[in-house]
C-alpha cells in the first residue's frame, strides 16, 4: 500500500475544508469496506484519506414529519435490524441485510455503499423505489438530489470532488404500500448481486395498483428504473397475468453484459423471474400494511 496522509476531522465544516484543500487526490473513509480493499488490491492510491467516523450527525436515524432521515454513516447492521425501517421501509432493511458478512455489515455504511456507485450495490435499488433523496454538503452549502439521479456510471457519481453525502431523506410510505428487495448470487454471503430487484407497490381502496416502482441492479452501467413495467401496472387489479406482463417489460428494460458471473441472457431471465416473484411479495405486504 502506498503512503498517504490521514485526517480525522471532528466537524463537517472541517471535513469539507480538508476536501477543498486537498483536491482530487483525497478519498473519504466511512466504513472502509470498499476503500481499503481498493487501496490494497485495485491500485487506488489516494494522497490523503479523510475519516468521517467522528461526525455524529452522519450516524443518526430520525423520524420527522412522518418520514425518515438516515445519516450516511449509519451501518448496515443497524439498518437491517431497526424496527422502524423493517416495518415501513422493508426493502431497505432487506438490501442492508444481505450485504457482505456480519462483520462487513457492522462496518459498511449506507453512504459508502451508495457513493461507491457500483451497479450491484444492494441499498441503491431500495432507496430508489422508496423515493429517497440524498442530502449533499459542499463548500457552497447544501443541496439535495434524488438518489436515482446520483450516478453517472460505474464508480462515478454526480458529486463534486469537495462534496459529501451526509444523509438520506425517505418520505413516509402511503397507506397500503409494500416494498421488497431481492438479489441473485451464486453464494449466500460475501458475494455481489448478479441481478438485484427492488420493488414498491401501493394499492388504492379498491385493491388496484395506485403506484409502482421497479428498480434493477447489476444489469446496466447504473441501476435503472423499469418505467414501462411500472406503467403497465398502474390502475390494474393485481393478477398473475398482470405481473407476468410487467416482468416481461422489466426483462426488456435490462441492458446486461456477459461476464464470468453470468451471461447477459441469464441475467435477463433472472430479471423476469425475480420481478414477478417480488411483485407478489410486495403485494402481500401492501395488503398487510
Amino acid at each position: 500500500m502506498h503512503r498517504f496522509e490521514y485526517f480525522a476531522p471532528t466537524s463537517l465544516d472541517e471535513a469539507l475544508s480538508l476536501l477543498k484543500a486537498r483536491g482530487d487526490g483525497v478519498k473519504l473513509l466511512a466504513g472502509g469496506t470498499d476503500l481499503l480493499v481498493q487501496m490494497k488490491e485495485a491500485g487506488r492510491h489516494p494522497s490523503a484519506v479523510v475519516s468521517l467516523h467522528a461526525l455524529p450527525e452522519l450516524r443518526s436515524i430520525d423520524a420527522n414529519g412522518g418520514g425518515l432521515r438516515l445519516g450516511a454513516g449509519v451501518d448496515m447492521w443497524t439498518i437491517a435490524t431497526n424496527g422502524e425501517i423493517l416495518r415501513r421501509y422493508t426493502a431497505l432493511a432487506e438490501g442492508a441485510g444481505v450485504l457482505g458478512s456480519i462483520q462487513t455489515r457492522n462496518m459498511a455504511t449506507v453512504g459508502g455503499n451508495v457513493c461507491n456507485a457500483a451497479p450491484s450495490a444492494d441499498t441503491i435499488p431500495p432507496l430508489v423505489v422508496l423515493d429517497a433523496v440524498a442530502e449533499i454538503a459542499g463548500p457552497d452549502g447544501k443541496r439535495e438530489l434524488p438518489v436515482g439521479e446520483l450516478f453517472a456510471g460505474p464508480g462515478r457519481t454526480a458529486l463534486a470532488p469537495s462534496e459529501i453525502v451526509v444523509g438520506f431523506r425517505l418520505p413516509a410510505p402511503p397507506a397500503r404500500t409494500g416494498s421488497v428487495y431481492q438479489r441473485h448470487t451464486p453464494r449466500k454471503i460475501m458475494d455481489i448481486a448478479v441481478v438485484g430487484v427492488g420493488i414498491r407497490l401501493t394499492l388504492n381502496g379498491k385493491g388496484s395498483i395506485a403506484d409502482a416502482r421497479i428498480c434493477l441492479g447489476a444489469v446496466a452501467p447504473t441501476v435503472i428504473r423499469a418505467g414501462e413495467a411500472e406503467d403497465a401496472l398502474l390502475g390494474l387489479s393485481p393478477s398473475e397475468e398482470v405481473f407476468a406482463r410487467a416482468a416481461e417489460l422489466a426483462r426488456h428494460a435490462a441492458r446486461p453484459i456477459s461476464d464470468v458471473r453470468g451471461s447477459a441472457e441469464f441475467r435477463r431471465y433472472l430479471v423476469g423471474a425475480m420481478t414477478k416473484r417480488c411483485l407478489g411479495i410486495a403485494l402481500e405486504r401492501a395488503k398487510g400494511s
